[in-house]
């Protein structure tokens, strides 16, 4: 399977997972000029934008470690794109959580793992 293919695969899981959890799913893959973000939902009063790591060797560290500064500063750009896109006031409470797959398929979700 190649890597894309695989991406799209643990973003649907991770999905399924934030189903479950309680969020609504709003948009997978949005992408624009700027970049991507993996899963937009919504949870509670909260808009949540949320990025997908997964990582089949455990030799290169926790899936959610690849989420650094320059991935974050990306997740905010295209975030303040999407609102403006969709109309959404600047004053939308908003969170930014990761989710974590590792290659045993355990899921371990960080609410609010970076902000604003």
């Amino acid at each position: 399977m190649n890597t894309r293919r695989v991406g799209t695969e643990m973003e649907r899981l991770a999905a399924e997972f934030l189903e479950r959890e309680g969020f609504e799913i709003l948009e997978m893959n949005y992408r624009c000029r700027i970049g991507e973000i993996d899963i937009v939902a919504r949870e509670g009063r909260y808009l949540v934008f949320t990025e997908v790591k997964y990582r089949t060797d455990g030799r290169k560290g926790d899936p959610l470690e690849a989420v650094d500064t320059r991935k974050q500063r990306t997740i905010l750009k295209v975030a303040m794109y999407y609102m403006k896109a969709k109309g959404l006031m600047t004053d939308t409470p908003c969170r930014f959580d990761a989710v974590g797959i590792s290659e045993n398929g355990s899921i371990r979700l960080v609410r609010d793992a970076f902000s604003f």
